[in-house]
């Protein structure tokens, strides 16, 4: 892997990625969310089944790993964590004095962000965990359903009948989680955009094509989809450029 922009540097070392994707302002961290989205180059975010690694590379997939294991905490919603099956999460030992040495915990903590609570608490994620699973719902949410959840993690309500993302981040970062890192999905990261939420959009864009749609049905969602963005288009500023094999990896922040 080679960093293209702002300067040009051949063989990235982990250590060298881990670098480039620093948070801002460390040691002094200051609240900052970022997300982390893959697509094809003509912007799908999905594979045929509907899943983002038929789209991921091996470049994508270590970029991915380093990007979970200096995060705080992990933020996804409810659908990913169903499709994709979330995992408990497990760190590189080589990052864990890096954690350690920042004040953070050895586990990023994962937070789910759902609604209805429709979750499947049998799963190694909830019944395995590596660390703390924090489960961001709302007050009107069913209470037989969240006690269930309750049994096998933390819940955190934030809005009344709805959930407000900007309440739920607000309450993340109030127990010390100040890098928050959203693996999507697309309507997770609509939602964070259109409240305002997001300052650093990390998208990885192999080089494939999707087409306007998929044999298989399978609808084709952009890195974004659901909630209009108020003011759109919005400005960004391109924050770093990586480049393997054909794949490109990219940095926005805040214009």
């Amino acid at each position: 892997m080679r960093m293209l922009l702002p300067t040009a540097v051949d063989d990235l070392t982990d250590a060298d990625l881990d670098r480039a994707y620093a948070w801002p302002d460390e040691p002094q961290m200051r609240p900052w969310l970022r997300a982390n989205m893959v697509s094809t180059v003509d912007g799908a975010a999905r594979a045929p089944d509907g899943l983002s690694n038929g789209i991921s590379s091996d470049a994508d997939q270590r970029v991915f790993g380093r990007l979970r294991g200096l995060a705080d905490v992990v933020l996804a919603g409810a659908g990913t964590v169903r499709t994709e099956v979330y995992r408990p999460v497990r760190v590189r030992p080589e990052l864990l004095e890096r954690r350690r040495a920042a004040g953070q915990t050895d586990i990023p903590v994962i937070a789910i962000v759902s609604r209805s609570l429709e979750l499947d608490l049998e799963t190694d994620l909830f019944s395995q965990p590596t660390g703390r699973v924090v489960v961001i719902t709302h007050e009107a949410s069913d209470p037989v359903r969240r006690a269930r959840v309750s049994d096998v993690a933390e819940v955190l309500l934030a809005g009344e009948d709805d959930v407000d993302l900007a309440v739920a981040v607000d309450r993340l970062r109030a127990t010390g989680l100040a890098r928050i890192h959203a693996e999507g999905g697309p309507h997770l990261l609509a939602d964070l955009v259109a409240a305002d939420l997001l300052d650093e959009l990390l998208l990885s864009v192999t080089p494939v094509l999707a087409g306007g749609s998929y044999d298989s049905g399978t609808q084709i969602l952009r890195i974004l989809a659901g909630d209009p963005l108020p003011g759109a288009p919005r400005a960004l500023t391109l924050h770093h450029l990586l480049e393997e094999d054909g794949a490109l990896f990219l940095s926005y922040r805040r214009a």
